[in-house]
């Protein structure tokens, strides 16, 4: 049964609804204003859409609610993230900019309250655009400091891995986070000519995570490009299992037995591995292309 979600752990989706409700509510209480503040033309055009007033309003008050269980749900979240070398200037950045998101924004839901108020009273009503206009703005001023705090956010997840595998803290999670770690790293290792780092990072995945098999034509791959050992490489390709119908599995063994025949010389075994790859996944276009361009 899986567990029940925490604040904490929630931080994604509320932020998620306070970026789509707000920005809704602003682009409506900018339409709604076009008709009482331009020509007859876009007068006629804004009639039909005279539910954008109570739309904005109603969309504007929501997320300022949902801007608040945003902001504890970041701070109930914080703590792991903030722990990690390096990442606690960006998490005290990310709330920071929340923080004052969060205070305009609270000043157009109180805008959108007393303009709510004046339209009930019909001295004050004639004025109520004007309360609306000064909404807007100060909505459009919220919104590019909503996207700033997004954009923030954004980092901490992609830039210092503050998301995958320390919301919920889950073992399995936390595995996740590792193996993209490693397989990221050694890619780079690989791209950037550190061959024996690249080595070492692939056989610590193997090491954990052994029994997946991308893991183990991870290992192959890096026997053949950074071992530059085709006959263990194959030794250890030889003795992977892969199911007939499994398509994306069974050509990936294909060109990995491919590489390896070719960095021995053996271009005719190559082909033939090919050519049988392609009879037994006839749907792969990028088997046929290989085959036609081996000499």
């Amino acid at each position: 049964m899986p567990a029940i979600p925490t604040l904490a752990q929630s931080h994604p989706q509320v932020v998620h609804f306070v970026v789509a409700l707000l920005l809704m509510g602003v682009l409506f209480r900018l339409v709604s204003l076009t008709g009482r503040l331009t020509g007859r033309l876009t007068g006629r055009l804004t009639g039909r859409l005279k539910f954008t007033n109570h739309a904005a309003a109603t969309l504007l008050i929501l997320g300022m609610i949902a801007t608040a269980v945003a902001i504890k749900s970041g701070d109930a979240a914080h703590g792991p993230v903030e722990r990690i070398p390096g990442a606690r200037a960006a998490v005290q950045s990310h709330e920071q900019a929340a923080d004052w998101t969060h205070d305009i924004l609270l000043g157009v839901a109180v805008l959108e309250l007393v303009a709510l108020g004046m339209a009930l009273s019909a001295k004050a009503a004639p004025h109520v655009r004007w309360v609306h206009v000064a909404s807007a703005a100060v909505g459009v001023w919220g919104a590019t400091t909503l996207y700033q705090t997004a954009e923030l956010g954004g980092q901490l997840v992609y830039n210092y891995a503050g998301g995958p595998g320390l919301r919920s803290g889950a073992p399995e999670d936390v595995s996740h986070l590792l193996m993209a770690g490693l397989y990221n790293q050694s890619q780079l290792d690989r791209k950037e000519g550190r061959k024996v780092e690249a080595a070492r990072l692939v056989e610590e995945m193997g090491a954990r995570f052994g029994s997946d098999t991308t893991v183990r034509f991870l290992m192959v791959e890096s026997l053949l490009k950074e071992r530059e050992n085709p006959a263990a490489a194959m030794a250890a390709l030889d003795v992977i299992s892969v199911g007939a119908d499994d398509a994306r599995l069974g050509a990936r063994q294909a060109n990995l037995r491919t590489d390896i025949f070719l960095a021995m010389g053996l271009a005719d075994s190559a082909k033939a591995t090919l050519d049988a790859a392609i009879g037994a996944f006839p749907q792969n276009p990028r088997l046929k292309t290989r085959r036609d361009s081996l000499p």
